[in-house]
């Protein structure tokens, strides 16, 4: 599933403005300087700053211009998703750092009551358990552990898990994973997020965990993330409409 052309100008002014290109007066070209750039249709331009600006990186001042919400800038989340699917290592974006996976574990287990419940499989399934441990530039942020139907992806192995099984299931099944239920929530640290995060005992860790779904609806994945404390970011932007 190719990217929308609205999606590739948002991912590139990103990057972008990330590189400091528009500092110092944090000012965007205006429509028809973007479309001239990106050699699209202003309608494309227009959908991919409407996006920006629902999202809070970017503002539309009348009369003066487009510009960089500053705020964004300062409290970048360590997750921006875009693009066609909600894979951990295609929306890693924090400051250029470069993503990576390390396996801890990858076996077969039967199904749980609680597992079969989130993924409408039945009592006598089959589900991958695959440990990894996520790196930026090297460096350990978060313990993700995933349980998957075998009978989804009977062909998933320890070299595909070593990647993005989400990237993996674009590519050769054509599906992509579009939707997500998750919560988020703190705890103390134990040994083994003490041990992989590099946290001390009195240190806590941010807990994920949710559903992640296939675009038609099907459930592929339960995961538990445990993230170093200093990740648990997340940006969100409020806008009220204006009573008539």
């Amino acid at each position: 599933m190719a990217d929308l052309v609205y999606q590739k100008i948002i991912r590139d002014l990103k990057k972008q403005i990330f590189a400091g290109k528009y500092a110092p007066d944090m000012k965007l070209p205006d429509e028809r300087s973007l479309a001239a750039i990106y050699q699209v249709s202003r309608s494309s331009v227009k959908r991919a700053l409407a996006i920006m600006a629902s999202d809070g990186i970017i503002f539309k001042k009348r009369g003066s211009g487009t510009f960089i919400n500053p705020l964004y800038l300062e409290n970048q989340s360590v997750f921006n998703y875009q693009g066609a699917n909600l894979g951990i290592t295609d929306n890693l974006q924090m400051a250029g750092k470069k993503p990576g996976i390390k396996l801890l574990a990858f076996d077969v287990v039967k199904v749980t009551e609680e597992l079969a419940r989130d993924l409408f499989l039945q009592k006598d399934d089959f589900v991958y358990r695959i440990k990894r441990l996520r790196l930026l530039d090297n460096v350990p942020f978060m313990i993700e552990l995933s349980y998957l139907p075998i009978k989804f992806l009977p062909e998933l192995n320890q070299r595909i898990a070593e990647e993005s099984i989400f990237n993996f299931l674009q590519k050769k099944r054509k599906q992509a994973v579009t939707k997500a239920y998750l919560t988020i929530s703190a705890a103390p640290s134990n040994e083994e997020d003490q041990q992989q995060l590099r946290l001390k005992p009195t240190e806590p860790v941010g807990i994920m965990a949710g559903i992640f779904f296939l675009d038609d609806g099907t459930p592929i994945e339960y995961s538990t993330m445990r993230l170093h404390y200093a990740y648990l970011k997340f940006n969100s932007f409020v806008s009220i409409e204006p009573k008539d």
